[in-house]
């Protein structure tokens, strides 16, 4: 199989190292890929938003499987440009990608599947969104309509809090077009966590689950980030508790993309709120996490190529997964200045040391090569896990491979994980 994986992340970087693994595997490619990509796949130069330039990519080269890693191109259509040019993709379509792209279409699609979540109202006019917010009171949540790169979502603790998230979205245009209209929703109370599971359109396969760390301090305090860390499994989606997901969530929302004439297929990422009342859905993304793909996929013992391909093919339904026992922690390391602008720096150092501390790996996120020296480029820049029997040695190791490191303006928690040991 000859196969392009899309983006330039530590997702990707997780995504290649795991492809690159297949025995079926003849011939891997990462458009447009970094440092540490490149150890395993062809870096191609070609951005991830350039539809027409990775199908021409993909056409010319033979490719026969296209795995997008960021949900962008394929809200932008790039699976229907895909399958028009008689390639597979690993992803959704542009329609089947607005349960991403669209938090009111996400919304639409769980009321008319009978899905649990919260209740919820859509705004254009800032006046009309802060009078319904002091309605309502607080806490209370607001959330960017559209895709605001895991930055579109306030969970106010107080009415002045919500109206000031209001005021930056709708007035202020804070987040662009992402931030046009927003969906203001109740907040849910109870544990959240992140489920996987392959689709094919009518089938699903449970991938896994795992809890992420999305504020940027320690104790989960600060502003939101993309994310900070995770671990799986987490003790807090029980079996039966995923089982219920999949069954009240997932289930019910690709019968009701069916129905809509718009399959799914990829893999499909339910963010959970774990309530007294059962699973209830926060909000769906069409892509894997980052960094729960970090952390999850060193712990599948099966082939994730093999995998993608019965998605693609609407083979899922006699296909099964090996997992190992495994705990495995993931820690991001950031960039001064991150969720903000990122503070300029020098190089990194110790990524072989970190990568030689046993049971740890090392994923490049925002990275850039100049010369011999590794520099950061971006606000994420590095994603280092550890595994392990349980979470507090996984943690160990990847903390020991973290220590291992020479970059003063690099910052990351240390306390990924937190959650799952207190509950212990």
């Amino acid at each position: 199989m000859r196969v392009l994986v899309i983006g330039s992340g530590g997702r990707e970087h997780a995504l290649c190292w795991a492809l690159a693994a297949s025995p079926m595997l003849e011939k891997l490619w990462c458009a447009p890929g970094n440092p540490g990509i490149a150890a395993h796949a062809e870096l191609v130069p070609v951005p991830v938003t350039d539809v027409a330039a990775l199908v021409a990519f993909a056409r010319d080269h033979a490719v026969d499987l296209v795995v997008p890693g960021p949900e962008a191109p394929l809200v932008a259509g790039l699976a229907d440009a895909l399958k028009e040019a008689g390639i597979r993709c690993f992803g959704p379509s542009a329609a089947a990608a607005q349960l991403e792209g669209s938090k009111t279409f996400t919304k639409e699609v769980a009321d008319a599947a009978g899905i649990p979540t919260a209740r919820w109202e859509r705004f254009e006019e800032a006046e009309e969104a802060r009078a319904f917010v002091r309605l309502r009171g607080a806490p209370i949540v607001v959330k960017a309509d559209g895709l605001a790169a895991g930055k579109g979502v306030v969970v106010a603790a107080t009415v002045e809090e919500a109206e000031a998230a209001i005021t930056a979205m709708l007035e202020d245009g804070s987040l662009g077009a992402a931030g046009a209209s927003v969906v203001i929703e109740e907040c849910l109370i109870g544990e959240e966590a992140s489920l996987f599971a392959l689709c094919d359109g009518e089938h699903a396969l449970l991938l896994g689950g795992a809890q992420d760390h999305k504020r940027v301090g320690e104790g989960d305090t600060g502003p939101n980030t993309g994310g900070m860390g995770a671990y799986t499994p987490t003790p807090f989606l029980t079996a039966e508790a995923a089982d219920a997901a999949m069954k009240r969530i997932v289930m019910p929302a690709l019968a009701e993309m069916v129905r809509r004439g718009t399959p799914f297929r990829g893999v499909l990422f339910a963010g959970l709120m774990l309530t007294s009342d059962g699973p209830q859905l926060i909000e769906f993304n069409v892509r894997f996490g980052d960094p729960e793909c970090q952390a999850l996929l060193p712990r599948l013992k099966s082939d994730l190529l093999a995998a993608l391909l019965a998605a693609c093919d609407g083979e899922l339904g006699a296909f099964d997964l090996r997992w190992s026992d495994d705990a495995t922690v993931a820690v991001v390391v950031a960039a001064k200045g991150y969720p903000g602008t990122p503070e300029p720096s020098g190089p990194i150092g110790g990524l072989d040391e970190a990568a030689a501390v046993p049971g740890a790996l090392v994923f490049h996120a925002g990275t850039t090569r100049r010369g011999d020296e590794i520099h950061p480029a971006g606000g994420r820049v590095l994603t280092v896990v550890g595994r392990g029997p349980d979470i507090q040695t996984a943690r160990d190791v990847a903390y020991r491979a973290v220590a291992a490191l020479r970059w003063p303006e690099g910052f990351f928690r240390r306390d990924i994980g937190w959650r799952a040991l207190r509950s212990a």
